[in-house]
């Protein structure tokens, strides 16, 4: 069954939500205050503290601890014409190190994290929560009280407040965000293809440093091996082999900084003169134009500093603190400080600058935990491209994929079969195509400039809206961070030919796949706020709906949280029956990094009570899994038992608030936590609205009965469920309208219905049985 609707882009996209006044019990502010700040309040003794700093190396620092294996080879390209050159590239990495990952990242950005969470959604999500900027307006007042749901107040007249309403004034500026969010997001994924590239490729290149004839075509063989069978592995997860990862980063740490000490006291200590900054001037005055380009391959040093972010985790700011200034940056000082001592008596070998500099007695020892690093820096950086396509598909930005829970210990373990194959390909294709660093790594630093960018834009709206710093502060921050990210920037054009022209195009391709879907769905969503079906007519069925009541359940999956859908009007207008009790469905996506399980459902009853229709919200987190379908079943039945049964306990009888009466309404909500049975407990939302109006009955139609006890409704309910549930889904279908631009068409008629004939059908995700499931088909026109 299907139907057509068209409808105009331009109407008001704003539907009617809960009205919840009056709350029995109190908002849980303490206890969501207490988790909120769980990270900044909570104290970790001394032994605890390191021994979380310590698992942190080989999560967050890997990408960040292998860029001395490709800089100076990629800093000077051409070779080196004046050992002072070494002197200046090297102030410049010192002071590089210094400001950005230490300064900017450990010590101010990594304390925007979203209770623990980094990356660019969890900026966005914070944004979202202190302004309404969010795209898809489907959340409501009831999720501000989630615990997890965290955000501040201001002054109406202050400067926040007005950047808010400035922000929140016009859909462009919206949309603007959301793209610049996206832009870093697909960054981040390119990062995903080009840190395995290069870091693997580069630990491999120590094979032909020891045999000089071995062509380069074995190196990058040997490479491609290894990445292959560092995707294959991915559907194992890191759980497993995760606790090596810790010591095999903190022994390369050791390794390069013991060998950076030995090549200064061996070589020449006069390197240390590049702590002056009077170097970095030399170096610009003496090279010019090849100096400033040279940036390019000086800001490979800092690579890894934005997955640093979004590897975040759940490892408290302070250990991350504490392993970076204790461990990874004196020892990636000193390796590079002693690969410059190296070089001024060995400038020939930049080409090969760390291997040539390794001690012979260690080289081969050397090679192998360089060669564990490159893959654990891989892996690193693989899973932050899992976890922010699952942030983007959670926020309506990505098609639905296959998303696979690895560990049963750690939330943001996942694998996603689908992209893991896709990177894998496309890992190959830059490793085997380029055949070299140079222009992998002048690939590299455009994607991780562009991602740095944009936090700094984001950290720029957070410092004021979340943080509320003075405006001079923020001034500081963002004219520093762009002033020197800027400058990259404008270093890494000059190599776009070069290479750099790889993440623009990766980019590119994931930016209008993320786009069109988030536009369609916006444009799904208004379709179904707008079409939506009044209670009026409902009520004009009368009881039976104007049809046989069949024994069952009838679960109706809506995009709507409030509201009765379209499709449930189609179905019951072609179908001769439907079931004794029906429940609307709503499973939406909210801008936190997870929902309690005991808060995720919100339940309430739609019409009097002889109509067995009630509504239940599913709540999840852009870090939340959906688990078994059996599960949700489950745990939704629960909180309708405990619904009916507190209830029972009220007067009166439960109407929706979504559609009008004759006369003056008024009304009164009243929320209850549902404690589920067992050992299962879930919280729910009971709304019990009563109204002064004078009903207009249909004939037919009686009002609540307010005979029907406890234990009638719900043996009753428990009988439905017995004679089966049956699945409805709706099935919509967007198209152009036939006036439409050429664009917007091949964007919704071509790429949107490719992306949702590709994608997983809403079903398979709730792993709803084909013997119950039910799709009602429309078709509507944007």
């Amino acid at each position: 069954m299907a139907s057509e609707v068209e409808i105009d882009e331009g109407n008001d996209t704003k539907g009617t939500m809960w009205v919840l006044e009056q709350k029995l019990d109190q908002p849980m502010d303490e206890e969501a205050g207490r988790l909120n700040n769980m990270y900044r309040e909570k104290k970790f003794s001394a032994i605890l503290l390191v021994r979380l700093a310590f698992q942190s190396l080989g999560v967050v620092y890997g990408d960040l601890g292998t860029s001395p294996l490709y800089v100076f080879n990629n800093t000077f390209p051409h070779g080196i014409e004046d050992t002072e050159d070494i002197i200046g590239a090297l102030s410049l990495i010192i002071y590089s190190l210094t400001l950005i990952p230490l300064l900017k990242y450990v010590f101010i950005v990594c304390k925007a994290n979203d209770n623990g969470q980094g990356g660019t959604f969890a900026l966005y999500s914070l944004l979202c929560r202190h302004a309404k900027v969010k795209i898809i307006p489907n959340q409501h007042r009831t999720d501000e009280e989630l615990t997890t749901y965290s955000r501040s107040t201001f002054h109406e007249k202050s400067l926040p407040a007005k950047i808010k309403k400035w922000l929140e004034a016009h859909a462009f500026r919206r949309n603007a965000l959301l793209l610049i969010v996206l832009v870093g997001t697909c960054m981040v994924i390119g990062d995903g293809i080009l840190t395995p590239a290069i870091s693997v490729l580069s630990a491999s290149g120590g094979i032909k440093v020891d045999h000089p004839k071995m062509s380069n075509d074995v190196v990058v063989i040997v490479a491609v091996f290894i990445l292959v069978g560092l995707f294959s592995m991915q559907h194992y997860g890191t759980d497993r082999v995760g606790w090596l990862f810790a010591p095999i980063v903190l022994l390369w740490f050791l390794l390069i900084g013991g060998i950076g000490i030995f090549n200064i006291c061996t070589y020449d200590k006069s390197v240390l003169r590049a702590f002056s900054p009077v170097h970095m001037y030399r170096y610009f005055k003496r090279g010019g134009k090849d100096g400033w380009t040279s940036l390019g391959g000086i800001m490979l040093s800092i690579t890894g500093t934005e997955a640093l972010f979004a590897d975040l985790s759940h490892f408290p700011v302070s250990t991350i603190q504490l392993a970076f200034t204790v461990v990874v940056f004196p020892c990636l000082l000193l390796a590079y400080s002693g690969q410059a001592a190296y070089l001024m008596l060995n400038k020939d070998h930049v080409v090969d600058a760390f291997y040539r500099s390794i001690p012979e007695r260690i080289y081969w020892p050397v090679f192998i935990i360089a060669t564990f690093a490159a893959i654990v820096a891989s892996q690193a950086t693989i899973s932050a491209t899992f976890s922010i396509i699952k942030q983007a598909h959670a926020l309506g930005c990505f098609p639905r994929v296959k998303v696979v829970h690895t560990s049963n210990k750690f939330l943001g373990q996942i694998y996603i079969p689908d992209i893991n194959w896709i990177l894998l390909v496309l890992c190959i294709a830059v490793t085997a195509g380029f055949r070299n660093q140079s222009q992998i790594a002048n690939a590299y630093g455009t994607a991780v400039v562009i991602v740095m960018l944009v936090t700094t834009l984001l950290m720029t709206l957070i410092m004021l809206l979340v943080w509320h710093c003075h405006w001079v502060l923020v001034l500081l921050f963002t004219f520093f961070s762009l002033v020197i990210e800027c400058t990259y920037f404008s270093a890494v054009l000059f190599k776009i030919n070069q290479g750099g022209w790889v993440p623009l195009v990766i980019a590119a391709a994931f930016l209008v796949i993320m786009y069109v879907w988030h536009y369609g769905t916006v444009k799904r969503y208004e379709f179904e706020m707008h079409s939506k079906v009044s209670m009026a007519w409902i009520l004009g069925l009368g009881p039976s709906l104007g049809l046989v009541r069949v024994p069952g359940i009838g679960l109706v999956y809506t995009e709507l949280a409030s509201g009765v859908p379209r499709i449930f009007s189609h179905f019951i207008t072609n179908l001769p029956a439907i079931h004794s009790v029906v429940v609307f469905v709503c499973v939406k996506y909210l801008p936190v990094y997870t929902v309690p399980a005991e808060e995720r459902f919100l339940v309430k009853r739609i019409g009097p009570k002889n109509f067995r229709m009630f509504r239940c919200v599913a709540r999840y987190g852009y870090k939340d899994l959906h688990k078994k379908d059996e599960e949700f079943e489950k745990k939704l039945f629960d909180n309708l038992f405990t619904f009916v049964r507190l209830e029972s306990m009220m007067d009166g009888c439960s109407d929706s608030d979504d559609y009008s009466l004759n006369g003056q309404q008024t009304q009164q909500s009243m929320e209850f936590p549902l404690q589920g049975n067992g050992t299962d407990t879930s919280t729910s939302t009971m709304n019990l609205t009563t109204s002064s109006a004078n009903w207009i009955v249909p004939a037919g139609a009686s009002s609540g009965s307010h005979g029907d006890t406890e234990v009638d409704e719900t043996e009753f309910l428990s009988g439905c469920r017995d004679s089966g549930v049956v699945h409805i889904l709706g099935n919509t279908v967007v198209r152009a309208r036939r006036e439409s631009m050429i664009p917007k068409k091949i964007a919704i008629d071509y790429i949107y219905a490719f992306l949702r004939k590709i994608c997983r059908e809403n079903s398979v995700i709730f792993n709803v049985p084909h013997e119950s499931l039910l799709n009602v088909g429309q078709v509507f026109y944007v």
